[in-house]
């Protein structure tokens, strides 16, 4: 099965939502590293009790070898070096979902697959784990996530919601 790791503001904006079973219903389980639960922990909010609760489908891996995190430091936070450092480790295609843009165009340059929150929100409408998309998008902007309105658009569009 693929490993999928996963950076805090992915997690946490769908546990803001009230949304964090689309990860459990996407993918089974996922990987955080310590350094995205060290994150996501600092704030009491919804995804910091739900961490806190160790659900049986999170996984918490501390990195064998901290040395590796000095490359990355330049352009990324100590969440995403972790999340990229775990995806190279991985003896399978690991699937990373990060937002950041120099996060994600660091895992393509690495040859990481990467997805942003956006991109798992449509994959779980068009596999019927959510039955609309709008409602969820709506929900994202409401608590301070940013969609471009072209995106917004763009996304209702692609899954065949009318405007």
């Amino acid at each position: 099965m693929r490993k999928v790791i996963v950076n805090s503001t992915p997690l946490i904006v769908l546990c803001n939502i009230g949304e964090p079973d689309i990860l459990r219903s996407m993918y089974g389980e996922i990987t955080i590293p310590k350094a995205v639960y060290g994150e996501v922990t600092v704030k009491e909010d919804s995804a910091c009790s739900i961490l806190k609760d160790s659900p049986d489908w999170i996984h918490i891996e501390e990195l064998p070898d901290k040395s590796k995190k000095r490359m990355y430091k330049v352009r990324l936070h100590e969440g995403e070096v972790e999340v990229m450092i775990l995806a190279q480790e991985c003896d399978d295609d690991a699937l990373v979902i990060i937002d950041d843009d120099a996060a994600k165009k660091t895992a393509r340059f690495l040859d990481i697959t990467a997805i942003g929150t956006l991109g798992v929100l449509i994959k779980a409408k068009q596999r019927g784990i959510i039955s609309e998309i709008k409602p969820v998008l709506d929900r994202l902007q409401k608590k301070g996530f940013y969609i471009s309105e072209k995106l917004y658009k763009d996304i209702l569009l692609l899954l065949g919601n009318n405007l």
